[in-house]
């Protein structure tokens, strides 16, 4: 899907979406206790479906509503033997489910996009290798064997948190308890925080020592309890730099106790406004790179640092940032952990702009689009995250169109 962006300015209220992040853990953590309970207020993104298809996979009750789900009874030692999970390009939904799939030492195997099957997975390969598990990693699909035992697990902690929550959910189970250690640097400790927090809220005790080793109790039980899924600060970010951009947008539904680390937002941005080429770290909120970019784009450049896992996200985020922006007149540099963005004057691409099928990408490049115009490719990539994201701008007042209109409406169309 091809839009085509008007120069506008976003006015008015609006609802943070659901937190991805948050929804993800508490479907799991529902999904585990023995009774089935709500989740409500959820965003039916394409992560969170696949999400739901895969914990429903592996034995759980799901009866959706409205605007979430009843779910539970999911025994993660009784899975069916060749359950197969499909996470869609989901790299939480593979990462969080692996270690519950290794519990029952029935074989299961997870399909997803060959992006999603390229995203670093070596910490549980090593894992399977210690311990002498099945693990066949294909181009399509990953097939795994438990059972998974306790021990002492070592993780470098600059590569994602993603690898520890997946332990979090399943070693409670095992009959001994196990310790985690992550090797310094330690990154993302706001998603560690965050896992803790849901994890508690279910009955699950994990002991922390410091913010790099955790000790985690063996014959835990799940104790679900109805939850509404709070707002969103990552994809909230976006609405908020429309007021950097010239807009007067309230965000309402956000909770500002929240364990989401992408709450940093507001601090980041206005150092990006105060200060030319401010150097930013974003080493505990990656997701923040591309819209951090735009404004750094649209005003007086920036220098973001602790950004090396931008590599393996959906797209190689600073490098296909940094090609996106040169089409809109302003000069970007990725290396392996620190992309320059310079002060520029932003122009009118003569080119369409490309999401490359990354929903960040694409809410970054359209957020610099209402301030020159012009069209993005493969905009449907914010169904990952957010479906009705272009809904939500037009709602304010930012000018949006199929490019097939617009091309129609100009005489430049067939």
């Amino acid at each position: 899907m091809n839009l085509m962006i008007k120069p506008s300015q976003a006015v008015g209220s609006v609802t943070a979406p659901p937190s991805k992040s948050m929804a993800h853990r508490q479907l799991i953590a529902a999904a585990l206790g023995a009774e089935a309970r709500a989740v409500d207020n959820l965003e039916w993104s394409e992560d969170i479906l696949a999400t739901l298809d895969c914990l429903r996979a592996l034995g759980a009750s799901i009866e959706r509503r409205e605007q979430g789900v009843v779910i539970g009874g999911l025994d993660p030692f009784a899975v069916p033997e060749g359950a197969v999970l499909p996470c869609r390009e989901s790299g939480s939904t593979l990462r969080f489910l692996l270690p519950l799939a290794l519990l029952s030492g029935r074989t299961v195997t997870f399909t997803g996009s060959e992006r999603l099957l390229e995203r670093p997975l070596e910490i549980y390969e090593q894992i399977c290798a210690q311990q002498r598990l099945f693990y066949d990693r294909q181009r399509d699909h990953l097939t795994v064997r438990g059972p998974l035992r306790a021990q002492e697990f070592e993780l470098a902690g600059d590569v994602s948190s993603q690898f520890v929550t997946g332990l979090f959910f399943a070693l409670p189970f095992l009959p001994e308890p196990s310790r985690i250690t992550l090797l310094p640097p330690v990154e993302s400790g706001s998603y560690i925080n965050m896992s803790l927090a849901v994890l508690r809220n279910y009955g699950i005790r994990i002991v922390s020592v410091g913010s790099d080793r955790f000790h985690i109790p063996a014959k835990q039980k799940y104790r679900p309890h109805p939850v509404q899924v709070e707002g969103d600060w990552s994809n909230a970010a976006v609405l908020e730099a429309l007021n950097h951009l010239g807009g007067r947008v309230r965000v309402q539904g956000l909770d500002r106790l929240s364990p989401q680390g992408d709450k940093i937002f507001s601090s980041l941005a206005a150092q990006l406004s105060a200060k030319k080429k401010a150097v930013l770290n974003l080493s505990d909120c990656p997701d923040l790179a591309p819209v951090l970019m735009a404004l750094a784009a649209a005003g007086r450049g920036a220098v973001l640092e602790g950004t090396g896992r931008l590599r393996y996200k959906e797209s190689d985020r600073g490098a296909v940032m940094a090609r996106e922006l040169a089409k809109l007149g302003v000069q970007a540099v990725a290396d392996e952990n620190r992309i320059w963005v310079e002060d520029g004057s932003l122009h009118r691409p003569s080119e369409p702009l490309d999401s490359h099928n990354d929903h960040r990408v694409a809410m970054a490049l359209t957020l610099l689009l209402t301030l020159v115009g012009g069209e993005l490719q493969n905009a449907e990539a914010v169904n990952k995250s957010w479906p009705n994201f272009y809904d939500v701008l037009q709602g304010l007042g930012i000018l949006i169109a199929p490019a097939e209109e617009e091309a129609h409406e100009d005489g430049s169309g067939i």
